[in-house]
């Protein structure tokens, strides 16, 4: 469909005006038909991946983790949501606690008790200005919302935010890699379509969409340079996200890790880094470390065995990937090639630069691709001296203010747990991972994801996209997990992970307590299995 075509199908009024039992009667219809076709979304969603880089890497399953799990949990969320409007209120979080004047912690996960078993151990917050706000959607004022998807994953749950949060109708422009995909979602969201609340126009229809006056606001997933050519052809609202060189902060313990905690962060990091084949935007780019840590050659020894042994090679499929990697081997002719699974697959190999230099190009440019480098910081040993360097660092050296992990052990941070929350306070980013990667935030419906931008120049883009619960003025995210978190997202082994992947996505359109005992024993089971690469 045509730009214009597509905004003229659609009836904002009418959806901005239709009452809640409907709109929840549309969104199971929806969620229903995501359960029916979630194999294809992974089917096409893999075949175009593989397509690219001409070898069958990518799994049907993890595909369907990509696809069918953000857009089924954010669904999901969004049922809870007006289940609870339809009961006469909001759904209320689980304690709103003040960090300092004009600045309150929002616990809003897990709530419902079988998230509360599934991730038992985490603590998720939003981080808002000001008192408090909650907004009910329906008192929304509606609109039109354009949103222009991502080209690494077809998963746009701006779409679902956009109807059920924003009361506005919505018109979805796909990203020439995902027009395959866009077809099916097409059909999973019908019912939206056939309401007059939803359409879909070709991907190469973007520019002439952009200019569309009857536009309230664009959504927009991609580059920053992409995005600030949109911004100067447009008056409309924009809201953006656009990546960035995410960290993760190690904080030596003050005990010394164990080799078992030692293996787990380290594969921990190395199967965000592959994820997609690194085209994630919340993936880790950059580690920082103390130059002092007595464990840092152990740490680098794991990590490069978790890199190249323990985890399986993952395919850099992204358009313009071989171009990145010769920028960053031009610029640091000292990184190291790695080749996991002994090199059998072409298109896998990872790039490590260890102890680039703060001002380093690594540390100035995003790969987007299977690329890591590590910084190493002139401080002694101890959260205290090593925190606060880091966040330095991070705020004002690395490119962007996207995502961000800090690990630090349970013991360290039950010691140092006001070094590390004002670290958390001081960091100048829009999700913080302790103890858990930034990619889980992106998949919290409840929690935000966007960059954290005030007064800095456009890298990460402005504003947000998720927050179920519907806060307003929200500066973060943060998510709390415990350093040796079963929840923790580890692939050491192909069958288990595409196993403990297909689970993930049928409960998050079918959460029932069967479906959350199912899921539980794929993640135990795969526990036990050994390396299958």
């Amino acid at each position: 469909m045509e730009p214009k075509e597509a905004v003229d199908s659609l009836q904002p009024e009418k959806w901005r005006d239709t009452p809640p039992e409907k709109k929840l009667e549309l969104l199971i219809k929806v969620r229903k038909n995501l359960e029916e076709h979630m194999d294809d979304l992974g089917v096409v969603d893999a075949k175009m991946k593989n397509g690219l880089i001409g070898e069958d890497i990518f799994s049907v399953q993890e595909s369907m983790i990509a696809t069918a799990y953000p857009v089924g949990s954010t669904l999901s969320a969004c049922v809870d949501v007006y289940e609870a409007i339809i009961d006469g209120k909001m759904p209320q979080p689980l304690e709103i606690k003040k960090v300092k004047d004009g600045l309150y912690d929002i616990e809003v996960f897990p709530i419902h008790q079988k998230d509360k078993v599934l991730y038992n151990d985490r603590k998720d917050y939003i981080r808002v200005k000001g008192e408090p706000k909650q907004i009910n959607p329906v008192d929304q004022e509606g609109g039109i919302i354009a949103i222009l998807g991502a080209g690494n994953y077809s998963s746009s749950i701006e779409m679902i935010n956009a109807l059920f949060l924003e009361n506005c109708a919505v018109v979805h422009r796909p990203h020439h890699n995902n027009e395959e995909t866009d077809k099916i979602w097409a059909k999973i969201m019908q019912p939206l379509v056939e309401y007059g609340a939803l359409s879909f126009c070709d991907s190469h229809g973007g520019r002439e969409l952009v200019k569309d006056p009857r536009l309230k606001m664009i959504y927009f997933t991609g580059s920053t340079d992409v995005a600030e050519k949109i911004m100067s052809t447009t008056e409309t609202e924009f809201i953006s996200e656009c990546g960035g060189n995410n960290p993760c902060i190690v904080v030596p313990g003050l005990k010394p890790w164990t080799r078992k905690q030692m293996i787990h962060q380290t594969e921990q990091i190395a199967t965000i880094s592959k994820m997609n084949g690194g085209a994630v935007c919340g993936r880790i780019q950059t580690i920082v470390i103390s130059k002092n840590w007595s464990q840092k050659a152990e740490f680098l020894k794991e990590l490069r065995l978790a890199i190249e042994i323990e985890t399986p090679a993952a395919g850099s499929y992204y358009p313009g990937t071989a171009e990145v990697i010769e920028r960053f081997l031009e610029a640091h002719p000292e990184a190291e090639v790695i080749k996991p699974e002994g090199g059998k697959r072409k298109s896998s190999d990872f790039i490590l630069i260890e102890n680039v230099s703060e001002d380093s190009f690594a540390v100035k440019n995003e790969a987007f691709c299977q690329i890591m480098s590590v910084v190493e910081l002139d401080t002694p040993e101890d959260a205290e001296s090593f925190l606060p360097k880091a966040v330095e660092f991070c705020n004002t050296k690395l490119l962007g203010t996207l995502g961000s992990a800090i690990l630090i052990d349970d013991h360290t941070m039950k010691v140092h747990r006001e070094v590390l929350e004002q670290a958390v306070t001081d960091m100048e980013y829009g999700g913080i991972g302790v103890n858990t990667m930034p990619p889980m935030i992106w998949m919290n419906p409840y929690l935000t994801w966007g960059g954290n931008e005030e007064g800095k120049r456009f890298v990460s883009g402005f504003g947000n996209f998720g927050n179920a619960m519907n806060f307003q003025n929200v500066e973060k995210s943060i998510a709390y997990s415990h350093f040796m978190s079963p929840g923790h997202m580890i692939n050491t082994n192909k069958g288990a992970f595409n196993n403990m992947g297909v689970h993930m996505a049928q409960y998050a359109v079918d959460p029932t307590w069967r479906k959350l005992a199912s899921l539980t024993a794929s993640v135990l089971t795969g526990k036990l299995r050994h390396k299958d690469f």
